[in-house]
């Protein structure tokens, strides 16, 4: 019975309101689109990451790493033990590193893999050097011999190469190429590269046991043994694609949320849209029941029309999310912002699965958006909605479903995470949103109970407010749109203006220095693209410099299960006041003697226990810088202070040079801030350093001095807060998206009870209002409603940027921020609903309250 009814009453209504139709149609697309492209964009990058793990680890049966100290650290003796155990069939060493290769003038960020070519192709095939048509067998065993992956080969076309190497460039020829897939990487000897280096350790050593050995009981014998190196761990291969899923699972689980918070905001508009069709169809829906068509069945026809809109959109999202994914993936290859895929260029994993599962949560949003209105028909009293009386606000209020929903959101909001992903604060942000709606209705009766007494000796507004009085379910239903839009705009634009006001003050305050020079821009090339201490020395004896300061940067591994941190060489105190030149959070305690004290960001407290006032064990038992080191004592760290890094989210920490060279003969240089004197020229400055530079590394063509890249302390907070702002592009288009739909459905919330209400306002006109005084007191109830849900709004959004600041940002990024309040945007926001919605009312009031609003009277004759 119902489908004849959908295809002939419901097709109707969709051929006269074609374009509102679509508007929820379009609203659920562009919900599923986003969400379906933010997970194919980070499957598709997730998956290529863990193909080019495959390829470039191999598949041994053990991975010998070491936990301690830097990521390329396992000693060469270590690997002699294993290539002379009777249970080992190959050992092959390997040394990994990141540097720069020079072509043409342009840097590519290359990643080196030194190999032993004899024993490679037993556990990575993908890494078998390949030689050229035409070259010599034995080429690979050149000292200037390297073998390029595909995306190298893009990158750097041409015969040869060079690889830099401190500020030095050292020419290699291209000798034939490797299977090995990812981002640019390069194979050569791995004798050559560690001569080429100056390295002695190796990354790791891929171990394949013999035919029919236990794995288990290998791993247990050998790691058991007394003089086992501590921190020395063999382990099967696969750790690496399991850590960087976890690393990233809370970065892609959020950017998923924000995505689908457009889903949610599609929702309410399929909640205006066909509460306006309701409205409108009302006496229709009334006959329906006259003529057998019971209350249930009106809910199931309403809902089937919701199904309907929902799954065509859904259908069309999914189509115009695999489209942006893939256009996503071609221009700007596989990272979202995060930076744990930068680099890549992965084809697209399209998902059948998760192309049903965000199907099916479009049509979940139209379902749940359908449901007042689906109610709505339901309970429609046929005789007196036939009569044109609208229908009886029986409504029960709620109001400690409401208030229960908001207690139970900021109890929620206390609790720990769950895998490291805020799930608790995802449903507080829910149960606080559900609440205040919930408890809407009470909220607004409770306001115009007050606001009664102070018009009762003015008819229109009098009028107005007791109209809203006795239907304050309908009023409720009229701005719950509003509310729920406007909270999550509100609560997207606290939260972006928090994080870059705090931002904005930590640039501040780690960019003291007029004038900043490096030469490497990613951080896993510190180790081989640096500056040297004669580098410093000139530099500091030029002309136009006051005084300079310097940054070493390395990578130290304190636990296998969790990503490298960052060790920050520097300065701690300013040279001339004194102070801590950190952006610290709390005051830092003074450092006992026989310690040594250090500066943790704040995902050390959260990763690695770390706690001010309190020795450091997993730092002092795995300090370890990458150069040659001879400890003369062993070191024990202890926090000092806790301070804001913005830059690095596994955690980092800040030691002063003087004491860094107490345990490490490692004098390289990443980073040199420049304080210039008042009458030093900037670019004249920049040109004697790359004089310098040529000096030094004695090349009169200018090759080492191209290798510096400067910047002002203006130009690098310009930078960054220009990448800040491309990173949060699509919370800016969710605010749009949210604030756009609010608006409609204010008009549509609007439209639906004022073209419902033509009989009212006839009976109006005959009782001697005149079609002015009835648009005045249309106006007046559109302002009153939009003022009230705007007000919710905007304390239930500020409810919600609270949670997202305070909880869902530290919970997933181990970084805290101050709340800044906007209050110009949110002044701006409110302005445009109350106008909307005001001037909505009226637009309506004047189609309802002409000459057949007179005339309908007339049916209940």
């Amino acid at each position: 019975m119902l489908l004849p009814l959908l295809t002939t009453f419901s097709w109707q209504e969709l051929r006269q309101h074609p374009w509102r139709n679509a508007a929820a149609v379009v609203s659920v697309m562009l919900g599923v689109a986003l969400a379906f492209a933010v997970h194919l964009i980070n499957a598709s990058a997730l998956d290529e990451f863990s193909q080019a793990v495959r390829s470039v680890g191999g598949q041994p049966d053990l991975e010998l790493r070491t936990a301690a100290g830097s990521a390329s650290s396992v000693d060469l003796a270590l690997w002699g033990r294993l290539l002379h155990h009777p249970d080992v069939a190959v050992a092959a060493p390997v040394l990994e590193l990141s540097t720069y290769a020079v072509h043409a003038g342009q840097k590519t960020l290359l990643r080196v893999v030194g190999v032993d070519a004899l024993q490679v192709a037993a556990v990575a095939p993908d890494l078998l050097p390949l030689p050229a048509a035409g070259a010599d067998r034995l080429a690979f065993f050149a000292p200037d011999a390297v073998f390029l992956n595909p995306l190298a080969r893009q990158a750097l076309p041409g015969a040869t190469l060079q690889l830099q190497h401190g500020l030095r460039l050292h020419t290699l020829q291209v000798a034939g190429s490797v299977a090995a897939g990812g981002a640019p990487l390069a194979v050569m000897d791995i004798a050559a590269v560690q001569s080429l280096f100056g390295r002695s350790d190796l990354s790791r050593v891929d171990v394949r046991l013999r035919a029919g050995g236990d794995r288990a009981k290998f791993v247990r014998d050998v790691t058991g043994a007394a003089d086992w190196p501590a921190g020395a761990t063999l382990r099967p291969p696969g750790d690496a694609v399991e850590r960087i899923s976890n690393l990233s699972r809370a970065y892609r689980v959020n950017l998923t949320v924000l995505a689908l918070v457009a889903l949610f905001t599609g929702g309410f508009l399929v909640f205006s849209v066909l509460a306006l069709s309701v409205a409108r169809r009302a006496q229709q829906f009334a006959l329906l029941g006259v003529l057998g068509l019971t209350g249930r069945q009106r809910l199931q026809l309403v809902m089937l029309e919701a199904g309907a809109l929902g799954s065509v959109g859904s259908l069309l999202g999914l189509a115009l999310g695999s489209a942006l994914a893939a256009l996503a993936l071609r221009l700007l290859g596989g990272d979202l912002g995060g930076g744990f895929f930068a680099g890549s260029a992965p084809p697209l994993q399209w998902s059948g699965t998760a192309a049903l599962v965000f199907g099916l949560l479009g049509v979940a949003a139209a379902l749940v958006g359908a449901w007042a209105p689906a109610r709505l028909a339901q309970q429609l009293p046929p005789a007196q909605t036939l009569k044109g009386l609208g229908t009886l606000d029986t409504g029960k209020h709620r109001a400690w479903l409401g208030v229960a929903l908001l207690v139970a959101g900021g109890l929620l909001a206390l609790l720990p995470p769950v895998w490291d992903i805020p799930l608790a604060a995802y449903l507080s942000v829910a149960c606080l949103l559900l609440g205040g709606i919930t408890a809407l209705p009470a909220a607004v009766g409770w306001v115009l109970d007050g606001v009664a007494p102070l018009v009762a000796r003015r008819a229109l507004p009098l009028l107005a407010v007791e109209r809203t009085r006795r239907v304050r379910e309908s009023a409720a239903v009229a701005v719950s749109g509003v509310v729920a839009s406007l909270s999550l705009a509100v609560a997207l634009t606290v939260m972006v203006a928090s994080f870059r006001t705090s931002v904005t003050d930590w640039l501040d305050a780690v960019l003291p220095a007029a004038l900043y020079v490096r030469t490497a821009t990613s951080g896993s090339a510190a180790d081989t693209a640096y500056l040297d201490p004669a580098f410093v020395q000139g530099a500091a004896q030029l002309p136009g410099v006051e005084r300079l300061s310097t940054q070493r940067t390395l990578s130290l591994t304190l636990d296998p299960a969790q990503p490298a941190i960052a060790l920050l060489v520097r300065p701690l105190r300013d040279a001339q006041t004194g102070a801590l030149n950190l952006p610290l959070v709390g005051n830092p305690v003074p450092v006992p003697n026989g310690r040594v004290g250090v500066y943790v960001s704040e995902a050390m407290l959260d990763l690695y226990g770390a706690r001010v006032g309190q020795d450091l064990p997993a730092l002092s038992a795995s300090f370890r810088p990458p150069a040659p080191v001879d400890i003369a004592q062993p070191a024990t760290f202890f926090v000092a202070g806790v301070w804001r890094d913005y830059a690095r989210q596994f955690g980092t920490v800040a030691m002063d040079p003087a004491d860094f060279a107490r345990y490490s003969a490692d004098t390289r240089v990443n980073d040199i801030a420049f304080w210039l004197r008042p009458e030093a020229d900037v670019p004249q400055v920049q040109e004697q350093l790359r004089t310098l530079a040529n000096q030094l590394a004695h090349t009169p063509d200018g090759a080492a001095g191209n290798l510096l890249e400067f910047g002002s302390a203006r130009e690098i907070r310009a930078t960054s807060l220009k990448i800040f702002d491309r990173s949060f592009a699509v919370t800016y288009w969710l605010q749009a998206v949210a604030i756009g739909i609010g608006l409609f459905g204010v008009a549509a919330s609007f439209s639906a009870q004022v073209l419902a209400r033509r009989k009212e306002f006839g009976l109006l006109v005959h009782l001697g209002l005149t079609r002015k005084q009835i648009l005045r007191v249309v106006a007046l109830e559109g302002a009153g409603w939009t003022t009230l849900g705007a007000l919710a709004g905007v304390a239930l959004g500020l409810a919600v940027a609270v949670v997202l600041v305070h909880v869902v940002n530290p919970q997933s990024f181990h970084w805290t921020m101050e709340l800044a309040l906007p209050w110009g945007r949110l002044a701006a926001l409110v302005a445009a609903v109350v106008v909307a919605g005001t001037t909505t009312a009226w637009l309506s009031g004047r189609a309802a309250a002409g000459r057949d609003a007179v005339m309908a009277v007339k049916e209940d004759w």
